[in-house]
């Protein structure tokens, strides 16, 4: 259906009462709509229609409808559509601000409460006072205390900026600057001022229609795109074009008023090409520039203890006793002072663009520091030197050597004073100081900025993380003092002492260096290890903190099903305390006295103190047991709609409402299985027990307790009310014999009057009797009989001491005694009602009760469903908010952007086979085989009548059904709409009586005022356009969710090349049936300049509505019974964590992906660690915590004027989503983390989308590495939060690629000394430096793979599932190879995050979260991992071969394997987990399938037009862009970097058998002779093949034949006139191979000079046969493997385990083994 496209009305026409609206009609006041029955949204209206006396727009006629917003329209020049969405928005913020006042809707003067829009106003407008603050600038918002009206114009008017401003809403200050002077403007028209030019009233600068649009935002917008544009689609360097905050920042200096003035000059300096606040450059140095003082701390900590472990006593400080150490130790002084002076001259050298004219400020700060640094670092070098000159003239410490140190130490002493001034205030209080020191302190140290004031956290909070970081510190000192420093001392020592003349061979001769590069390749991989290994440390400790603090918060009391039922009695009070509000109890405020009762009534709850909920007898109670009744069954029948539950389990776990007079509360049928019969068991066996007696042991199990209460209530009301007719003797004599039991009971003398023995049987024959009236067709007859048995039982049996006599004496017998034998109950049973299912429901109830067995600790059966269930009745006890009625709530929306994703799973993609023959919906019905069943069960209850409607009738449920367990949009609109769902079901519990059984108009209306789930798709209008399917289904999805709307950019074609864009909101009407447009938005040009994900929120944030904004990511899904926390959680709004209120709630997330396979589990493994464990800790007590993607809830008014919830400069911004966290922190914002409520999250599901994922991260946090926002943060957060700060964000991934360089370090150095004959001529076999060398590396590494990801993991387990359990996950896991996984990972972060520093490159990329249920080549996995794993491993690889030739320890096997295991297993796991986490990775039919299509790939030519997954030469091509577009210095460093493998060349060659022992330089230069020789034949052979291979390929195979002959010839004449030996060619190949790579590497560094030569056809040829080597290396083995009997079905397992069952059964799915059905 085809979208009618909505034309804006004339802006002074009046509204057609037709007109489409959002939430309230807010044109047409009189129909009935719930919105409109509260009184706040009318006087919110009223007084924006009090227009009063405000002089009206000279240009547009005034009609007597319009209100203040039309005002401000008419004479700005707003847009008539942004006009009607900001009118929305305002009238619903006013009227929910409103509602939460305990004030009437009205004063007495009928006037609208002040209050309200004043703290609106202040809230709305705090960043714009903040801005002018800063630059000295007076506000134009005048504050008048009772005039609402200008109060409502002010808000109004900053809203329709904002509103408009499109991009432009990503520079808050920018917007600030616009409303400054629109707010000038608007006071002299509320002034009535006289323009002096005309002498007529003012008029505003800007008016007439769009006026805003066209004058003010596309301007700025048409600027900011011509800048985008020289970004190059991302590819050029930062600091060659402005980004958002570039031009954002202009805005920060008072400049901007002098340059752009107003009227917007765009000849100014706004248009000029230079960065303004920071200039992001590609260098490593961005980790020392923004992160100095942490590598300030380690060097002097470094210098420090390398002085005194010199000493080589036992501790360290022993050293100290020798004067001669303690003045070494003052040389830190030094080394402090020169890093300071590094710093200094950095920022000159990375801020060098931004030098100009009028920038004399920035440049005189540079100079000034680099001077005063300088100055500093000059003195304590003369003053040092000073102090050993007199030293060593007077041979000892005399006094004037004395009196040098202490003119030093009072140097030292200044130069630290600052520090020691800053520790002190660090651990005081705020101190106040006067404005001017504090800018001129802020200035020296961090320069002019608006942002990064006021970062100080309190000091409880600061003690906390201060605490932490000194433990974790002090264990790394203490550890690298004593095995890392230390132990490399003595080695040093002698490398000193020692020459390389004497050795033997005269190594000298061949590698002429001094003893000083040894000890540097020994001390380089040490440190370092020593640099990086704080980020292994903090991973030690920071689990264990987060695991204690989840255990403080009570995670973790219900793990399970078993413990779920002991705490089910408390549930009622927890929900009513945590979930349903209490008026009488105030939220906020009261007295002391108040405050301490709700703590300790909170305690009570919380800590099970509580007394359980007993409903006998207590009527007080009744409305408190219904609605937690209604509560609870709505989850449970939310499980059933999503098919995790069966409808028995449905019948087993809901909680009936009471009814039939049954005195107890009625609890789940699952909660009170088989009590009755052990309570049936006890009367048995304590028949002559007194009444009291027995009914103590009964009601030790208030289960039971109940179960014996409902089945007797029951009994006797289906008797006496339903089964038997009135006024007849039967009924007569069963009322009779219910008040006897009940008199009995009262006197406490039943086991006296009755026979307990007997109860049994009547327990048997009341089986019967219920199961006769559950039967379809029953028959009163038979009903009749059942009766009269059980009757024959109860008189002769259950009565001690009654004769027959005295039973009809007592009413209990009939008068008759043929009635007695025969008649009784024939015609007195009442006819059944089969469409009476309440009836049927309660005796299916009883029956239940009666005859169930077992206890039922595996109700429900599905894993999901328990451990949902176990999570919600947990976080009830855990402490939260308290919930205010919905009416007084804080508002909220959920925005998601949609891009490309699916919507729905189609019927062809859901039956379409893959390579495999696995169809997607085989797939699912294999892994949620029960969640299929209930869905069968569910599909044939509503009507399914054979299988083949599954495809015709009920196609849309399947897909759904599918839909729901994949990552489609179409989950998280479900699960987004249960909020919706929740509230509905609040509100009507809020003002619910007994009497109330559905939801009203009022509760839909207060819901979606409350609530808007916003998704802006982008892609939309191209959807619609094409006829994408998609289209179709999100109407479909709007059409079926009241409260979902659609934000999309439309564009218009204008004229032939012309476009216009639009912001277009839609919504499902149902009265029309069809879609509608709300809003109608002109854009200023395409919505997409910066990233997409970005720019997507930032187009649909202006629909949505409310104090609060969750984001929601396309992957992820909600569950109903989370939402009804949603109260509690808004509420944390109001509450200070520390000394700030949050503006980022953090919310919990589940891993709901985990059970695919064993990778997708690792994967989910390891992000639940980091979305649950880490972020608690981040949260408290490191105070760290930022967004990270997750579905953290925003303050919505604070980020909107803070540039909203992401950045979206392009490339630097591609995490756009930490940097919202970035800017909340410096902006003064606090993020906090609550765990009582989760929402679930997808993620990857195979190798290659996790490690595309895991790229997208390294590469992001390469960008961020460059940014001004990590800078800032960098240097202003204070020491101890800048060390979590780093080591939380990109310090994980720098530190990671640091001991990735480590092992580099280490294997290089050690090939060196191996081959040079350094080892065994100096070292010898004294390897104790070599011990302790490898056994660093060794634990680091071993530290790296295990405790990274596992620890957390396992501890979290351990937190929420308990120990017993987390020790089997980690067992599992490990036979499952997660360490294989988790090594792999860490190679794709090293590798890529790596890359992004050097040379750029960063991009989206495009996971994909589709099932993995194919094989994939080996081409692809070469072309994904050729780079970042397979080279480098084989790299590794042959080093570690090499080394074990040719070094003497390799005989001594045992310390080579103890030196090289970690390495090794690094080379095993990047070369082989491509293949043991691949389907049918080790098929043999596959590997040879793989192998001849990897080699069609690499020698398919294709052309220019091939791309990469069909051409080799393409994918080669596209893995050297980088080196295209990377800057002359990451071209140098490329080029050093790779002169690496000429090493392997230099060392072999002397060891060749040719050489005679030679080591004379010639050899070397010999073997350079051989290379270009061989690469001339090479070349001669390339021409030959070229010209006659095709015509003439006689002369080619002759040129080959007579090289061959040649080559044996040479041969020959070698051996006979040479030392030559056969091995020699092999060795030599050894050599030669890696020097060919390296060759090959620098020349695509040189690729555009050698582009249209013939070389590069030479170069891109073999280049093609390393390729091929490389490709032949890594199968090789895998081929081995894939041949060996078992090992396909082992690898299989291992992919595919869940306790290694699934394994199996996927194996044969895979295998084919297993016969699909389409059903």
């Amino acid at each position: 259906m085809s979208l009618p496209r909505h034309r804006p009305r004339s802006q002074f026409s009046p509204p057609p009462e037709d007109e489409p609206y959002n939430i309230i009609p807010m044109h047409n006041l009189h129909i009935d709509h719930p919105g409109l029955r509260y009184p706040q949204v009318h006087v919110v209206l009223s007084s924006l229609r009090n227009v009063g006396d405000l002089r009206k727009p000279p240009f547009s006629p005034w009609v007597p409808s319009m209100d203040l917003l039309d005002w401000l329209g008419l004479f700005f020049g707003f847009q008539h559509d942004n006009i009607k969405n900001q009118r929305e928005h305002l009238v619903l913020h006013l009227a929910n601000a409103h509602m939460r006042l305990s004030l009437p809707p009205a004063d007495n003067n009928g006037t609208f409460q002040v209050i309200v829009v004043r703290e609106f106003r202040c809230k709305l407008l705090e960043n714009y006072s903040n801005w002018c603050s800063y630059l000295g600038k007076a506000s134009n918002v005048d504050s008048l205390d009772s005039d609402t009206r200008r109060e409502l114009l002010y808000v109004g008017l900053y809203l329709l900026i904002w509103g408009e401003s499109a991009n432009l809403r990503f520079m808050p200050e920018c917007i600030c600057y616009i409303f400054h002077h629109m707010a000038m403007e608007l006071n002299k028209i509320l002034k009535d001022y006289i323009d002096e030019d005309t002498g007529r009233p003012w008029i505003p600068s800007l008016s007439g229609e769009n006026a805003f649009l066209n004058r003010v935002v596309k301007p700025i917008y048409d600027t900011i795109k011509a800048e985008v544009a020289k970004s190059k689609n991302g590819t050029a360097p930062h600091d060659t074009w402005r980004n958002y905050d570039d031009f954002n920042e202009y805005f920060w200096s008072k400049s901007c008023f002098h340059t752009l003035n107003w009227p917007l000059d765009f000849y100014s300096k706004f248009t000029s090409e230079r960065k303004t606040g920071f200039v992001e450059r590609r260098t490593f140095w961005n980790v020392y520039r923004s992160f100095d003082r942490l590598w300030v701390m380690l060097f002097l900590f470094l210098h420090i203890m390398v002085i005194l472990a010199w000493e080589e006593k036992k501790f360290p400080w022993l050293a100290l006793d020798n004067k001669d150490v303690t003045v070494r130790v003052l040389s830190l002084f030094i080394t402090w002072s020169g890093m300071r002076l590094f710093h200094a001259l950095l920022e000159p050298a990375m801020e060098l663009s931004r030098v100009s004219r009028h920038t004399w400020g920035l440049v005189l700060r540079m100079v000034l520091r680099i001077l005063v640094a300088a100055a500093w670092t000059g003195t304590f070098v003369i003053c040092y030197t000073r102090i050993w000159v007199q030293r060593y003239l007077d041979k000892h410490w005399s006094n004037e050597a004395n009196q040098r140190v202490t003119f030093f130490l009072r140097f030292a002493f200044l130069y630290g004073l600052p520090n020691m001034f800053e520790l002190v205030l660090f651990f005081l209080p705020c101190i106040w100081l006067n404005a001017k020191l504090f800018n001129l302190l802020s200035w020296w140290f961090h320069g002019n900025c608006y942002i990064g004031q006021g970062l100080r956290e309190g000091v409880v909070d600061r003690i906390k993380y201060v605490l932490f970081w000194v433990v974790v510190l002090g264990t790394k000192f203490t550890f690298s003092y004593f095995f890392q420093i230390k132990p490399m001392i003595s080695t040093t020592k002698q490398l000193l002492d020692s020459t390389i003349a004497g050795c033997e061979g005269d190594c000298k001769a061949i590698f002429s260096v001094s003893n000083m590069f040894i000890i540097g390749l020994l001390w380089v991989p040490v440190v370092l290890i020593y640099l990086a290994d704080t980020q292994i440390w903090y991973s030690i400790y920071s689990p264990f903190v987060g695991a204690a603090m989840g255990l403080l918060q009570l995670l973790g009391e219900i793990r399970n099903i078993e413990q779920l039922r002991w705490w089910f009695r408390f549930f009622a009070t927890a929900i009513q305390f945590n979930l349903l509000p209490q008026e009488e109890i105030k939220i906020t405020g009261g007295s002391f006295r108040e405050k301490l009762c709700e703590t300790i009534h909170q305690l009570k709850v919380r800590c099970g103190l509580q007394l359980p909920l007993k409903m006998v007898e207590l009527k007080s109670n009744q409305v408190k047991a219904n609605k937690f009744a209604l509560i609870w069954n709505e989850i449970v029948t939310t499980f059933r709609e999503e098919d995790m539950i069966s409808d028995q389990e449905v019948e087993l776990l809901q909680l009936p409402l009471n009814s039939w007079e049954i005195r107890v509360i009625r609890w789940p049928c699952f909660l009170l299985a088989n009590e009755l019969l052990r309570a049936l068991d006890l009367a048995t066996d304590l028949h002559d027990a007194p009444d009291n007696w027995l009914w103590y042991k009964i009601c030790k199990n208030e289960y039971r307790r109940c179960a014996v209460i409902e089945t007797y209530d029951c009994v006797k009301y289906l008797m006496l009310h339903k089964l038997i007719k009135s006024n007849t003797e039967e009924h007569s004599i069963l009322k009779a014999l219910f008040r006897e039991i009940d008199h009995s009971i009262e006197t406490e003398k039943f086991t006296k009057t009755f026979r307990t023995i007997a109860l049994l049987q009547i327990h048997s024959k009341l089986i019967k009797l219920v199961e006769l009236l559950l039967e379809p067709n029953e028959s009163v007859n038979e009903i009749a009989d059942a009766m009269q048995s059980l009757y024959a039982i109860v008189v002769p049996y259950l009565f001690k001491a009654k004769t027959m006599d005295q039973l009809r004496e007592d009413e209990l017998a009939p008068k008759s005694r043929s009635a007695m034998a025969r008649w009784l109950f024939k015609n007195t049973v009442e006819s059944l009602d089969p469409s009476n299912k309440d009836f049927y429901m309660q005796v299916k109830r009883l029956h239940t009760i009666l005859t169930s067995r077992d206890s039922m600790h595996t109700i429900p059966v599905n894993n999901e469903a328990r451990r949902r269930l176990a999570f919600f009745s947990n976080s009830l006890f855990m402490k939260m908010p308290r919930a205010p009625q919905v009416k007084k709530m804080i508002a909220f929306s959920v925005l998601t952007p949609f891009n490309d994703e699916d919507v729905l799973y189609s019927k062809e993609t859901l039956k379409t086979k893959s390579g495999d023959g696995i169809s997607i919906l085989y797939y699912l019905q294999t892994i949620y085989d029960d969640e299929w069943k209930n869905f069968i069960e569910r599909m044939r209850r509503e009507g399914m009548v054979t299988a083949d409607e599954i495809w015709t009738t009920k196609l849309r449920d399947l897909r759904l059904w599918a839909s729901y367990r994949g990552q489609t949009f179409a989950r998280t609109v479900r699960g987004m709409m249960y909020y919706y769902r929740a509230l509905l079901l609040l509100a009507f519990l809020d003002s619910s009586t007994e009497t109330d059984i559905t939801i009203t108009k009022e509760e839909e209306g207060i819901a979606l005022m409350k609530y808007t789930y916003v998704v802006s798709c982008q892609k939309y209008w191209e959807h619609k356009a094409i006829g994408d399917p998609r289209a179709e289904e999100i109407i479909d999805l709007l059409k079926h969710n009241e409260a979902l709307r659609m934000a999309y950019v439309d564009q218009v074609s204008t004229g032939r090349d012309e476009k216009e864009y639009y912001s277009v909101l839609i919504k499902y009407e149902q009265q029309l049936q069809r879609e509608v447009e709300i809003y109608r938005i002109k854009l200023p040009g395409p919505m997409n300049i910066g990233e997409g994900k970005p720019e997507n929120q930032n187009h649909g944030i202006v629909f949505t509505r409310g104090d609060a904004v969750q984001t929601i990511d396309m992957n992820q899904d909600n569950y109903f019974e989370e939402a009804l926390k949603i109260r509690n959680l808004l509420e944390e709004f109001k509450h200070h964590h520390g000394i700030h209120r949050p503006t980022i709630l953090g919310v919990r997330e589940h891993i709901f992906s985990g059970s695919v396979s064993s990778v997708a589990w690792f994967m989910s493994a390891q992000e639940t660690s980091f979305v649950t464990l880490f972020q608690r800790l981040f949260a408290n007590p490191l105070k760290i915590r930022m967004h990270y993607g997750h579905p953290d809830v925003f303050d919505r008014l604070w980020f909107m004027t803070r540039g909203g919830l992401s950045k979206a400069s392009k490339v630097i911004n591609i995490s756009e989503d930490i940097f919202a966290g970035f800017n909340c922190i410096l902006r003064g914002g606090s993020v906090t983390h609550h765990e009582y409520i989760q929402v679930g999250k997808g993620r990857d599901l195979g190798l290659n989308q996790i490690s595309t994922f895991e790229a997208k991260i390294a590469c992001g946090s390469g960008e961020q590495f460059l940014s001004r926002d990590v800078y800032r943060l960098g240097q202003r957060l204070d020491f101890f939060r800048m060390l979590s700060f780093f080591h939380t964000t990109i310090g994980y991934f720098f530190n990671t690629t640091v001991i990735i360089l480590s092992v580099y370090g280490f294997l290089w150095g050690q090939l060196y000394l191996a081959l040079s004959g350094v080892e065994n001529c100096i070292l010898g076999y004294d390897n104790n430096s070599k011990k302790a060398l490898s056994a660093v590396i060794n634990q680091d590494l071993i530290i790296q793979f295990g405790l990274f990801t596992t620890l957390p993991a396992i501890l979290e387990s351990y937190v929420e599932n308990g120990f017993l359990e987390a020790i089997w996950e980690f067992l599992i896991m490990q036979l499952q190879l997660s360490t294989v996984f988790y090594t792999f990972s860490m190679g794709t972060r090293a590798h890529f995050f790596g890359r992004t520093i050097l040379h750029g490159g960063a991009k989206y990329r495009q996971t994909g979260r589709n099932f993995v249920v194919q094989h994939t080549s080996f081409a692809e996995n070469y072309r994904l991992y050729a780079r970042s794993h397979f080279i480098k491993a084989i790299e590794f690889g042959l080093i570690l071969m090499v080394y074990a030739t040719y070094t003497p320890s390799a005989k001594l096997t045992f310390f080579y394997l103890d030196m090289s295991v970690t390495c090794w297993l690094l080379v095993l796991s990047w070369i082989f987990a491509p293949f043991l986490f691949n389907p049918s990775g080790f098929d043999w039919l596959k590997t040879v399938h793989d192998f001849d299509d990897f080699m069609n790939w690499i020698w398919y030519r294709g052309g220019m037009f091939a791309k990469a997954t069909e051409s080799w030469e393409s994918w080669w091509y596209e893995e050297q862009h980088h080196l295209v577009i990377t800057s002359l210095w990451g071209k140098l460093l490329e080029i050093i970097l790779n002169l690496r493998f000429f090493f392997f060349q230099y060392g072999i060659v002397y060891h060749l058998g040719i050489s005679g022992q030679s080591r004379s330089v010639f050899v070397y230069l010999w073997s350079w002779i051989f290379i270009f020789a061989a690469f001339g034949i090479y070349l001669t052979m390339s021409y030959v093949r070229d010209k006659y291979g095709a015509k003439k390929h006689i002369y080619a195979r002759l040129a080959e034949f007579l090289l061959m002959v040649l080559g044996i010839l040479a041969i020959i004449a070698l051996r006979r006139s040479t030392a030559f030996k056969n091995v020699d060619i092999f060795t030599s190949l050894l050599a030669l191979v890696p020097t060919g790579w390296g060759l090959i590497s620098i020349a695509q560094v040189f690729r555009p000079l050698l582009r249209h030569t013939r070389l590069w056809d030479s170069v891109v040829s073999l280049a093609r046969y390393y390729e091929m080597m490389f490709g032949v290396i890594v199968m090789g083995p895998v081929a081995v493997l894939s041949w060996t009997p078992g090992f396909q079905s082992m690898q299989t397992r291992i992919l595919f385990n869940d306790a290694f069952s699934r394994g199996l059964q996927m194996f044969k799915i895979i295998t084919h083994k297993v016969h699909q059905k389409d059903v």
